[in-house]
């Protein structure tokens, strides 16, 4: 099969489309005919030499991917069927023609959605509803600080937020994704580069703050983060984009607003469940996301939800792809299309 490989890490020029062996599926996988996968900035982290995949997972790129079932495993419990259109949250292996993956991490694709559409929900959306549900515990009514909105995870954790009953709010870097996460249902948006976001979080919010961040920027925000957040706040990292070295006072300013810090990674959660009859993290995970959010995708279901495409690059194109998401281009997910 066909699979976006790099011999040696470094830039996006080190990509490229390479026949590899087809996976097979073992105990309780599924085997997925890959019609598209998507980008992530732990892709890019990865082509680098900074993400390795965790221990046992593909070393192929992706961690995402929709497409139909091509092959089932031994063990598997008759949940999925040949020729099911699915879409996988994985550790790795997505931008390949095929992928396995155990039958818990899969889901049905939302009914008049295209591939396409499909391969830009997985970890983007998962990632937003682990950070709001799992780990924040976010409530009606409460006001959510989400940075980098206009990316994949942002957009779609505005529209999770609309669907908590609180009020995202977001910052951004152009006019242009304001205007696009304006439409998606932020309240409000700042433009990082040329305003001071907490004073207009301030501003927008009475003075009382908000009681959620979601950040993915990391050191360059911990003051103008701590400005903003409420008494009682979570401030919830899962990225590092500015670095991870803070220097100042911050543990007295956490603990001045009974503050806490929440540190997140999907992709390196797994087997940590200690009885077969305990699902593992990603599977719970999983579950939650189909039978909450899923069918909001769908029509008739109120609020909809939207993955947001920003543009669909062929599988040879792979190093394009990634220098868009390197350049900080896109708005919402850039996607993959696998060839036949």
């Amino acid at each position: 099969m066909f699979a976006a490989y790099f011999d040696c890490p470094g830039g996006p020029e080190n990509l490229c489309m390479k026949e590899v062996m087809k996976p097979e599926p073992g105990e309780g996988e599924v085997l997925v005919k890959v019609s598209a996968s998507a980008l992530n900035r732990a892709d890019l982290l990865q082509r680098r030499g900074k993400y390795p995949p965790p221990r046992g997972a593909s070393d192929i790129l992706g961690l995402e991917a929709a497409g139909s079932v091509a092959g089932l495993g031994p063990g598997c419990s008759g949940r999925w069927k040949m020729g099911d259109a699915v879409m996988a949250l994985l550790s790795g292996g997505g931008q390949a023609q095929y992928v396995t993956v155990p039958e818990g991490l899969l889901m049905p694709v939302p009914k008049d959605m295209t591939f396409i559409q499909a391969a830009a929900i997985p970890e983007a959306w998962l990632t937003a509803f682990q950070l709001l549900h799992f780990v924040g515990k976010v409530q009606e009514g409460e006001r959510v600080l989400i940075h980098a909105g206009a990316s994949g995870v942002g957009m779609a954790a505005i529209q999770l937020v609309r669907l908590a009953k609180a009020i995202p709010i977001v910052t951004a870097g152009t006019q242009e994704k304001l205007d696009a996460t304006a439409n998606a249902g932020a309240a409000a948006g700042f433009n990082y580069k040329n305003e001071d976001f907490s004073q207009k979080v301030l501003e927008f919010t009475q003075g009382s703050g908000v009681d959620i961040i979601l950040d993915c920027v990391g050191a360059s925000y911990w003051e103008k983060n701590l400005n903003c957040l409420n008494t009682d706040g979570r401030w919830i990292i899962y990225g590092l984009l500015s670095g991870g070295e803070v220097h100042g006072d911050l543990l007295a300013r956490l603990i001045s607003k009974r503050a806490s810090i929440h540190a997140s990674l999907l992709r390196s959660r797994d087997k940590e469940a200690s009885s077969v009859f305990v699902p593992q993290y990603k599977e719970r995970l999983v579950r939650a996301f189909t039978e909450e959010a899923l069918p909001h995708f769908s029509g008739g279901a109120a609020p909809r939800l939207r993955p947001h495409v920003d543009s669909v690059y062929p599988l040879h194109a792979i190093a394009e792809a990634h220098r868009a998401m390197e350049e900080n281009r896109n708005i919402g997910k850039i996607v993959i299309e696998i060839p036949v």
